[in-house]
């Protein structure tokens, strides 16, 4: 099988479109063209992350392209930061007025005083671009540190749109569409700065702006909800209209599926069923298909494991992995605190037990039989049927001891059915005992675009990274002695390798009576442990409370595992122990743990 990467690279042209964007951005750029009197106004296309804001913008602009009266320029907010859009966005616009134009209004400025009469006295205009274009950032170094000028400047810039874009009986009025991608990508003072050089110094005649962005992020619950009230009635004025992309769907949605699958290599190991099961659980996401048929083409080419595995059963674990990162994190991990060494058996459990001890469920010989295994597999007395009054307190027993996610994945529907479905395949537990081993752990996955916070901002680029161990850029262990306790200790070898590259000295335990050794041949800085080992789930947290109450050892300590609990949670809180459940998380508390060391050394 040859296998290729697919792009995240936006459709550019209507051959490319496989969603009947196409549709709509005809109809999007007509109304547009169609309203360039009622200018200035601002448009957002607004949808969820992947959803095909840049696809559907960049269809808009190639339909406005031909129009003799219309120019555009695109510009994307995530590429700048702070005051740089403010400057940049107002820059890139000034570049595409006619250079004649340009000259005529930065000759008129110069009567406004001696500062723009020395900046122009200064330099030449040439005819070339790159002339124009080191004018413009001179002037604009000139004006933003002068108020009274930046005042100017938004007068001139008024009198220059009107003149560009003003209608003779020979020529229609022209536009200037200028579109802006990625805005709820990022931080609250980008946002800000892109808003105020629309509304404050460009919101001129001949001026339409397209702005792509989630709308749910820049609300008063998302990213900008700190702004007070004057703050987001000011972000309310900033768009006039909104057009919401509809979720794809039907056939267009399949048709796409295909294309990747083909483009990628795979289409050959895609059934109509498969296409069926990609498309409706990828949340019909352009973008997680393409993330989704990447992992799944790199684990059929590259990884051995896989080899007399159903596509299906490939294709459902990358949907937990890709959907449902948390749980897919508990599945893999072997603790033995779980009921059941397979989390997809012990969840489904759990929910059948929380709805029956809810009683929106009725305790049926079957729902029951569940319940009560769910129940008693984690070492807690079984409800009793005849006292339906005491089942809410057993559940809330129960969910002390089972992963933090469950009750919220339980409320997620579509999440049960996948496992549901999951299950139901004959190679399901040899699958899970495979994940456990590590061996048919994705060897690669490749994200063709990181998956925003939610609230909006920058966000580090993942991928099979968020277990590898990344954290603040220069930090050094150079004088740290880190304890690692793990009766699997061939588990950590990749972040101990890499602790060790940056400095840290890492000695290795397998349980407690060998970690006392290590503490007794020499200090111990930072404690990083299991929880479970053997049989005992809580083996790693009883032997950290024996040390602090013999004063074997008082320093920081991280609890490195797949599986959280309110139970492990409130532990670790009163033994001043943090919990790291990825490669990420595990190097910031790292991190966190050597600035205290340092500090208390000082």
């Amino acid at each position: 099988m040859k296998f290729s990467l697919l792009s995240d690279e936006p459709v550019s042209a209507p051959e490319g479109d496989l969603l009947g964007a196409g549709t709509a951005a005809r109809q999007l750029a007509t109304l547009i063209h169609d309203s360039r009197a009622a200018t200035p106004f601002t448009l957002a296309v607004d949808a969820g992350w992947g959803m095909g804001k840049s696809s559907l913008m960049c269809l808009v602009r190639a339909e406005l392209t031909p129009r003799e009266d219309v120019s555009t320029v695109w510009y994307n907010a995530w590429s700048a930061t702070g005051a740089d859009v403010l400057e940049g966005l107002i820059k890139t616009v000034l570049m595409k007025f006619d250079k004649r134009l340009l000259r005529r209004a930065l000759h008129q400025l110069s009567q406004h005083g001696p500062l723009i009469r020395a900046v122009l006295a200064t330099l030449t205009v040439v005819a070339s671009p790159f002339g124009l274009a080191g004018l413009v950032d001179r002037l604009w170094r000139e004006l933003s540190v002068d108020p009274r000028a930046r005042a100017t400047m938004r007068d001139e810039l008024k009198k220059l749109a009107e003149e560009w874009a003003r209608t003779t009986p020979d020529r229609p009025g022209r536009l200037l569409v200028v579109f802006i991608d990625d805005l709820d990508r990022c931080a609250e003072d980008t946002v800000l700065a892109v808003c105020e050089a629309v509304k404050a110094y460009l919101d001129l005649p001949g001026l339409a702006f397209v702005i792509g962005c989630d709308r749910s992020v820049l609300g008063p619950s998302g990213l900008l909800r700190d702004l007070g009230p004057a703050g987001s009635a000011f972000m309310e004025k900033i768009f006039q209209t909104s057009y919401r992309l509809p979720v794809a769907g039907g056939e267009d949605l399949r048709a796409y599926v295909r294309d990747c699958a083909e483009r990628a290599g795979v289409r050959d190991l895609l059934d109509d069923a498969m296409v069926n099961l990609i498309a409706d659980r990828s949340a019909r996401n352009p973008r997680r298909i393409k993330r989704l048929i990447n992992g799944f083409g790199l684990e059929c080419s590259l990884n051995p494991v896989w080899t007399g595995i159903e596509p299906e059963a490939v294709i459902r674990t990358l949907l937990l992995q890709h959907l449902y990162p948390e749980f897919y994190r508990i599945l893999v991990a072997s603790d033995a605190s779980a009921h059941t060494a397979n989390a997809g058996r012990e969840f489904l459990e759990y929910d059948t037990a929380r709805r029956v001890l809810s009683r929106w469920a009725e305790p049926g010989p079957e729902t029951w039989r569940a319940t009560v295994s769910s129940v008693s597999g984690h070492r807690l007395a079984p409800p009793d049927r005849e006292r339906p009054d005491d089942w809410e307190a057993v559940l809330g027993r129960l969910e002390e001891q089972l992963p933090t996610v469950y009750p919220a994945l339980a409320r997620d529907r579509d999440f049960v059915r996948l496992v549901e479905e999951w299950l139901r395949l004959a190679q399901a537990d040899d699958l899970v005992t495979q994940l456990q081993q590590g061996g048919a752990t994705p060897v690669v996955t490749v994200r063709v675009d990181a998956e925003p916070p939610a609230g909006g901002g920058r966000r580090p680029d993942e991928g099979r990274s968020e277990d590898r161990p990344e954290g603040q850029d220069g930090v050094r262990y150079d004088d740290i002695r880190i304890l690692w306790v793990d009766d699997h200790p061939a588990n950590n070898r990749a972040y101990v390798r890499e602790l060790e590259e940056l400095g840290a000295e890492v000695v290795l335990a397998e349980d407690a009576v060998s970690a006392e050794r290590m503490f007794a041949r020499g200090a111990v800085d930072l404690l990083v442990s299991d929880f479970s080992r053997g049989l005992d789930p809580d083996a790693g947290l009883d032997a950290l409370a024996r040390w602090r109450e013999r004063a074997i050892f008082t320093g920081p300590a991280v609890f490195f595992t797949g599986r959280v609990t309110p139970a492990r949670e409130r532990r670790c809180l009163e033994l001043g122990a943090r919990i790291a459940t990825d490669g990420r998380s595990l190097r910031r508390h790292i991190d966190r743990a050597c600035a205290e060391i340092r500090q208390s050394r000082a």
